[in-house]
This record gives structure tokens, C-alpha cells and sequence, in this order.
């Protein structure tokens, strides 16, 4: 679906289009849409979309979710050599997840400037490789749509 020609496919892009389509999962959902997913050696091992609505559960995050299932693939609580693809900055409560982990990369399309981590100013360790950016217009783009669905 987001795959470009040419696109490497062990690309940030290449990754964060499959986060993308988990977004649209959670966007079909009537979830605030967005899509985590967890690369170890170019494998996906862990994957999530925001469903607080349907668990009613604050902490169903998209990343909590996807650290959940990668943790349980590892049979372990560290995602050492791992990357995270994230559609959206990480609020405050998966950054802390996220740092928890110890992954190696998180990779995030659009910032988030009212619950974004890094937007309000927190960071994460300097051991954890953080780029944003990545397929930002469609992260920006189905997060306006879902939106403009609730005011309209």
C-alpha cells in the first residue's frame, strides 16, 4: 500500500508504511489512528493500533500494544537490537515504555505538539536513535481525516 517503486524493502519507509496500514486498522475501528510496529533483523515481531476505545483501556496504545507482543516473541522484557515504527510521536506514557524496553531506534512519522513526548519538551536516553519524519504526510493525512470526521 505505501510501498514506493524503487523503495528498499527493509527501508524506514518500508516499515512505517506497514505501520500505516495498522493506523488504518484503527482508523476502521473508529480508534484515533494510529500504528506501532517492532523490527528485529528485519522482521516484524511485534505490531499494535490504538484501541482504547474498544478495550476501554487508557494504556491501549498502538506502542504499548506492539511492545506487549514483541516482548512476548523475545521471551523477554529488553528489545535490545530492535527498532519501533510509531505513525505518531509517543505520548509521555510510551515514552517511558519505549525507553523501558531498550530498543536500539524508534522511528515516528508526524509529531504530536498537544501529547507528543518530545513536543512538550521530554526525551529519551541517548543510547535509544530517535527520527521522525518518516512518511510524515500520510501520518498527518489520516490523523486530519479521523478528525475532521469528529467535528464534522
Amino acid at each position: 500500500m505505501y510501498q514506493k517503486e524503487g523503495m528498499d524493502i527493509f527501508s524506514d519507509e518500508f516499515f512505517m508504511g506497514k505501520a500505516l496500514e495498522l493506523a488504518h486498522q484503527a482508523y476502521e475501528r473508529d480508534e484515533v489512528p494510529i500504528g506501532a510496529i517492532i523490527v528485529y533483523e528485519n522482521r516484524i515481531i511485534g505490531k499494535g493500533f490504538n484501541q482504547v476505545e474498544m478495550l476501554k483501556d487508557v494504556t491501549s496504545h498502538a506502542e504499548m500494544i506492539s511492545i506487549t507482543a514483541a516482548c512476548n516473541s523475545f521471551g523477554g522484557k529488553y528489545l535490545t537490537d530492535c527498532t519501533i515504527y510509531v505513525t505518531v510521536e509517543p505520548c509521555t506514557m510510551c515514552a517511558g515504555a519505549i525507553e523501558l524496553a531498550r530498543p536500539m531506534k524508534l522511528v515516528y512519522g508526524a509529531s504530536e505538539p498537544k501529547t507528543g513526548c518530545f513536543s512538550k519538551g521530554g526525551k529519551l536516553s541517548p543510547k535509544i536513535e530517535v527520527s521522525d519524519g518518516v512518511l510524515f504526510g500520510e501520518s498527518v493525512a489520516l490523523m486530519q481525516q479521523f478528525f475532521a470526521g469528529k467535528r464534522g
